[in-house]
């Protein structure tokens, strides 16, 4: 019975004293932090006098040693429990936290005066973040992908207004990333109508290029059907001529961005056009419009 308590309170003592070493965890759980410090005592001491007298007959004939280790545990699992529904906050306030582990969340959460800690795990939290743009004074100005594409955040986050609260950041973040795409979104689609296409598809991310292709396209097709022109001006019957056309304009953006992908081009900007070519299905779907 004694050794197992001893082995119990050891393994769990090894887990929670990195935890309980950082003073921002302490700042946080300062009723766990004073258990644990009462039993980091206890094994401290047990230790020193195991270490003094090593013989195993006289440490089992000692009672009161039983009775430390079982009132060790017993801290040891409110600490847990604490611990665990601390976590449970922390998720709740941001719920992306719930695709962490709780030791990454821990590494993240015992070093809150250092923002950047969250790097190594934003991959998890946001699918196309690999990285955040800090500023010497740890303002947040940007989001990178793993590429290396930058889109610039609308609005400037500033972590250390969080007062060490990671999770009133990240949520700062997920906002402002929505906010942000959103704005160079409105912003590649009053490029792409004062551009010609062989240099705007080089000048904005992969997901602008998309999204506003997609959406010009959806103009065509609409103003092809109904008789229109692009701009929604009248241009005569619309029909499978219409659609005719707007098939061919894909056909020759296509073949546009061809030649492009053959170019000097950076890395980024081929795997940006290499993207860009997979919307060949726009004009499949004309195609079989016209063919219905």
């Amino acid at each position: 019975e004694l050794l197992d308590n001893w082995l119990t309170c050891q393994s769990t003592w090894q887990y929670l004293e990195p935890i309980f070493s950082s003073p921002d965890i302490l700042k946080q759980m300062p009723e766990e932090g004073d258990k644990f410090n009462q039993v980091d005592t206890t094994w401290r001491d047990l230790m020193e006098a195991a270490h003094a007298t090593p013989s195993v007959l006289t440490l089992a004939k000692d009672p009161e040693r039983l009775a430390r280790l079982e009132e060790a545990n017993k801290l040891l699992e409110e600490i847990q429990k604490g611990l665990a529904a601390y976590l449970e906050l922390k998720r709740l306030a941001f719920p992306r936290f719930f695709f962490l582990s709780n030791d990454e969340m821990l590494e993240i959460l015992s070093e809150t005066k250092d923002p950047t800690r969250v790097q190594p795990h934003l991959k998890k939290c946001f699918e196309g973040i690999d990285k955040l743009q800090f500023q010497p004074n740890t303002d947040i100005t940007g989001m990178m992908s793993v590429e290396g594409e930058l889109v610039p955040l609308k609005s400037r986050i500033r972590p250390s207004d969080a007062n060490g609260a990671v999770e009133k950041w990240l949520v700062q973040v997920e906002a402002g990333m929505i906010e942000s795409v959103q704005e160079v979104c409105s912003q590649g689609i009053a490029a792409y109508a004062s551009n010609p296409r062989t240099q705007w598809v080089l000048q904005w991310p992969g997901q602008v290029v998309l999204a506003v292709s997609a959406i010009y396209w959806t103009q065509e097709v609409a103003a092809a059907m109904e008789g229109k022109a692009p701009d929604g001006s009248a241009a005569g019957k619309g029909g499978k001529g219409a659609l005719t056309a707007v098939a061919e304009r894909c056909t020759a953006q296509l073949g546009e961005v061809v030649e492009l992908v053959r170019g000097e081009l950076s890395n980024l900007n081929r795997l940006v056009l290499m993207v860009t070519m997979g919307v060949h299905h726009l004009r499949s779907v004309c195609r079989a419009m016209i063919s219905t």
